[in-house]
């Protein structure tokens, strides 16, 4: 199973998800955040902003 970054479109294509990479549910979706995305755009995440305001 491929996961791909919802914010810059980075592919991992281990068979789950790396344990670096973040969730997000947006509008009832599950998002994902590769370890850079995450790091970059901690505070906001923290803050629960939807990933459209980064």
């Amino acid at each position: 199973m491929a996961t791909t970054c919802s914010f810059c479109g980075k592919v991992d294509e281990g068979e789950t998800p790396p344990l670096t990479w973040t969730t997000a549910v947006e509008l009832g979706k599950t998002k994902w955040f590769c370890d850079t995305c995450s790091r970059e755009h901690l505070r906001a995440m923290e803050s629960k902003l939807d990933s459209e305001w980064w």
